[in-house]
C-alpha cells in the first residue's frame, strides 16, 4: 500500500525539532509542542488543530466580569486586600461547597489564593512542614506536572504511581503501600483528573479518606475541573447528586477550587482553598514551634500565602464572589457553559477511534470514562513519542502521557481549542494516518 502524502512534509517537523533541540519527542513539554506546532503552521500554511493546551476556550463568565469591573470603578484597587480574603467571597465560597459539594466548611477556613496553582504550592509548604518525620507527597498519578516542579522548586519528595491498574478494590492497598512507610504527609490527585479525565469512584475516595484519617496525612483535592463529569447533572444547587469528594471520608483535607476552567476565569489568577474545620484549627507542634503557635489554617494564610504574594487581587475576589453566589442562587448555570468540551470529546473520540485509535484511560468502574475537557488517545505498535511526532506530519499536536507521570503509552487530548470546521478536516487528516499506519498482511 503506497503511502499517500502527509498534510506537512516531515522535513519542515523534522527541522523544527531538531533546532529545538528536543532529544526524545515523548519527552517534549506543553510549551515545546506548542512551538513546534506554532512554527509547522507558519512555515507550511497548514492550519494545526491544536490539542496540546489545557487552556479554557471559552469566555470569561459574564456574572464575574462585571463584579469585577464594578468594583474597580468603585475604587477598590486602591486597596490591600485581607491576607484572609474578600468577607464576601469565603461566604459564597462556604456556601458554595455547600451547594455542590454537600460538604459544611466555615467561611473562616476558605482562603482566596492566586489561582489553584498558589494553592497547591502554598499547601505543599504547609503540609511538608508540619510533620518532621513526614516529608514526603504522594502523587496519584497521572496528573499536572507543574505541581511535582512545584515540590523540586521548595526541595520536598515525592512518590507517584499511575492509578491506571489500581482502580476499585486494588486502589487503598497501594496507597496504604506508601502510607505505611511513615514518610507522607499529603495525598495528591485531581477529580476529574488531567489528564485522563477518570473520575475517582465513591467508593476509591472512601478508601481514601480513611487511610488518610489512619494514617494522619493530608489529601489535597485538586478540583480544577468542578463538576465537569457530565455523566450526571451535578449542576444544580443544594440538591444531589452532587460533586464526589474525599471530605465526605476524612476531616483531613483540603479542596482547591479554581475559578479557571468551571467559569473560565483563567487569566484573573484566582481560587479558594477550602480546609476542613478541624484541619485548619489543628496544632501541628513543628508549625507552632516555628510559627508562634499558629493552627495549620492560619500558618497556610498568614505565613505562607503572606510570604508568597501578599494576598490575591482583590477586584478577582469580587468576580469569584459574584460568580459563586449566582451559581448558588441558580442564577448562573456555570455547567451549561462548559458542557460544550464533553461534546467536543464525544465527536472527537468518535474520530480517533473510527481510525483506527483506542482510548487509553476508559473506564471508571464500570461506566465508560466521560467526556469533558481531556481524554487519552493510544495506537497499537506506536509508542507515545512515535505517535506525537507522527501526528504533527497531520497537523496535530497532543503531549505525551509519560510528562504527567502516567505509565501507559499514548497522548493527552484537550478538546478546548476544537473549532466546529476542524472536525472534517480532523477525519480527513486521521484517515490518511489510518492509511499510512496501517500495515498490510
Amino acid at each position: 500500500m503506497a503511502e499517500t502524502q502527509t498534510p506537512i512534509s516531515r522535513e519542515i517537523v523534522d527541522g523544527i525539532i531538531a533546532r529545538l533541540g528536543i532529544q526524545d519527542f515523548a519527552k517534549a513539554t506543553i510549551r515545546e509542542v506548542k512551538q513546534v506546532a506554532a512554527t509547522a503552521e507558519e512555515q507550511s500554511g497548514v492550519e494545526f488543530i491544536k490539542m496540546e493546551m489545557g487552556i479554557p476556550g471559552l469566555p470569561a463568565a459574564a456574572v464575574g466580569v462585571e463584579a469585577q469591573i464594578q468594583s474597580l470603578k468603585d475604587g477598590i484597587a486602591h486597596s490591600y486586600p485581607d491576607i484572609q480574603g474578600y468577607p464576601e467571597l469565603k461566604r459564597q465560597a462556604s456556601r458554595f461547597v455547600k451547594a455542590f459539594i454537600d460538604v459544611d466548611v466555615a467561611a473562616e477556613c476558605c482562603v482566596p489564593v492566586c489561582g489553584s496553582m498558589q494553592g497547591t504550592f502554598a499547601s505543599f509548604l504547609t503540609c511538608s512542614q508540619a510533620d518532621p518525620s513526614k516529608n514526603t507527597v504522594l502523587f496519584i498519578d497521572p496528573g499536572f506536572p507543574v505541581q511535582k516542579m512545584q515540590l523540586q522548586v521548595m526541595g520536598v519528595n515525592y512518590e507517584t504511581f499511575d492509578v491506571y491498574d489500581y482502580r476499585g478494590e486494588r486502589l487503598g492497598p497501594k496507597i496504604e503501600s506508601y502510607l505505611s512507610k511513615g514518610n507522607i504527609c499529603a495525598i495528591v490527585y485531581s477529580n476529574p483528573n488531567n489528564p485522563s479525565w477518570v473520575c475517582l469512584t465513591e467508593d476509591e475516595l472512601q478508601q481514601i479518606g480513611r487511610l488518610a484519617t489512619q494514617y494522619g496525612c493530608i489529601v489535597m483535592e485538586d478540583l480544577a475541573y468542578f463538576a465537569m463529569d457530565f455523566r450526571t447533572d451535578l449542576g444544580v444547587p443544594f440538591e444531589p447528586p452532587y460533586q464526589p469528594t474525599v471530605a465526605r471520608y476524612t476531616d483531613n483535607y483540603m479542596l482547591l477550587i479554581s475559578g479557571s476552567k468551571a467559569f473560565s476565569y483563567a487569566g484573573e489568577r484566582i481560587g479558594v482553598v477550602c480546609i476542613s474545620d478541624a484541619l485548619f484549627h489543628r496544632h501541628y507542634p513543628a508549625l507552632a514551634e516555628r510559627y508562634e503557635g499558629l493552627p495549620f489554617g492560619l500558618v497556610f494564610s498568614t505565613r505562607m500565602l503572606y510570604a508568597l504574594s501578599s494576598g490575591t487581587s482583590h477586584s478577582a475576589q469580587y468576580a469569584m464572589a459574584a460568580m459563586m453566589r449566582a451559581a448558588c442562587d441558580g442564577t448562573y448555570r456555570f455547567r451549561d457553559e462548559v458542557r460544550v468540551y464533553g461534546e467536543r470529546a464525544r465527536r472527537l473520540k468518535e474520530i480517533f477511534q473510527r481510525h483506527g485509535f483506542h482510548i487509553v484511560y476508559d473506564h471508571d468502574g464500570d461506566q465508560p470514562v466521560a467526556d469533558g475537557f481531556y481524554f487519552t488517545i493510544g495506537r497499537r505498535g506506536m509508542t507515545s513519542g512515535q505517535l506525537a511526532r507522527e501526528l504533527m506530519y497531520y497537523g496535530v499536536s497532543a503531549i505525551c502521557l509519560v510528562t504527567t507521570g502516567s505509565h501507559q503509552e499514548g497522548l493527552r487530548v484537550c478538546t478546548s481549542f476544537i473549532e466546529d470546521h476542524q472536525y472534517d478536516e480532523l477525519d480527513r487528516r486521521m484517515a490518511i494516518f489510518d492509511h499510512n499506519n496501517t500495515q498490510t498482511q
